[in-house]
């Protein structure tokens, strides 16, 4: 009865030393950073750098869409109408036009809310009472159609109405401006596979010096019998301490830039009227941006020392 109650317990004491090892790894990975701060802070620094580029260009292409977000949902037609069509033709336009099973809304914008709305948010007030008020006013009566979908067929049954006399739709602008940003998005995933592979290339290199300088203790723990993963966990812990300082550093500078930008960009956009704002990332975003900078030199670590003691596994005479 007594040997089935000590395999428990053996099986507990064995678990008990992986978590202390590993407890004892993550201490002492985080101390071999500490011991060097010069050089590690210039691992830490190239680091977030490699990383800040990317993510910043993905910050940046994230506020453009933002920006821009309500010019894409956008799908408004105007058809600017003949200066002579009757308020009669005009009523009747506005309600055939509604009628069409392709429409969503359509508004009828008569020349008189066309001036009223060039004074009031145009800025122009004191110009056209300085003309007199233009009795005789020169703009033409618009239809604001908005489609039930984005088809560029409704645009060309407007403008082949009669009573039309231009059309304007932005969706070849706007299919320009997508296409503009998926490649820039596009561009964005590369330069962060490009410079998340120097990230880890980094680390590899640290960690190999690292490595390189305790050789004999790693020849002596491999003739003891110690196991690969019991030699190479420190080294992995090191890299993942890399990592996590490195993405940590590199959401600062990031934040560092959107307060040097904050105020050029509040003067710009006042001046249209806007209440734009930079917004940075959330904090689950940041989080993953931590962990994913932690792994990324967890795995440098990994194909280092992986590399190297595949290299020196001692043979078997």
């Amino acid at each position: 009865m007594s040997e089935p109650a000590a395999k428990p317990a053996k099986s507990q004491s064995g678990f008990g030393t992986w978590i202390d090892h590993h407890a004892y790894s993550v201490v002492s990975g985080l101390g071999r950073l500490l011991r060097r701060p010069w050089a590690t802070a210039l691992t830490i620094g190239v680091m977030a750098v490699a990383l800040a580029l990317p993510l910043g260009l993905l910050l940046v292409l994230g506020n453009v869409a933002r920006l821009s977000g309500s010019v894409q949902q956008s799908q408004e037609i105007s058809v600017f109408l003949a200066m002579d069509t009757s308020a009669e033709r005009l009523r009747a336009l506005e309600r055939d036009i509604a009628a069409r099973a392709d429409v969503a809304t359509v508004e009828l914008r008569t020349p008189e809310q066309g001036l009223e709305e060039l004074r009031t948010r145009g800025g122009l007030g004191d110009a056209i009472d300085g003309l007199g008020g233009l009795d005789a006013n020169p703009l033409p009566a618009v239809l604001v159609v908005v489609p039930a979908m984005d088809d560029a067929t409704l645009a060309a049954a407007l403008g082949a109405l009669p009573e039309a006399e231009l059309v304007v739709h932005d969706a070849a602008w706007r299919q320009r401006l997508d296409a503009w940003m998926r490649f820039a998005a596009r561009v964005a995933w590369v330069l962060a596979a490009l410079l998340g592979i120097g990230a880890l290339l980094v680390v590899g290199n640290t960690v190999r010096l690292d490595i390189q300088s305790r050789r004999e203790e790693i020849a002596v723990l491999q003739l003891l019998g110690a196991t690969d993963g019991f030699i190479r966990r420190p080294f992995l812990y090191q890299g993942a301490w890399y990592g996590l300082a490195a993405g940590a550093l590199a959401l600062g500078l990031l934040a560092l830039a959107g307060l040097a930008l904050q105020a050029p960009l509040a003067e710009l956009v006042a001046g249209y009227g806007s209440g734009f704002a930079l917004h940075g990332f959330g904090l689950p975003q940041s989080l993953a941006v931590v962990a994913g900078a932690a792994l990324l030199g967890w795995l440098g670590a990994g194909v280092v020392t992986g590399h190297y003691l595949r290299q020196t596994r001692p043979t078997e005479a």
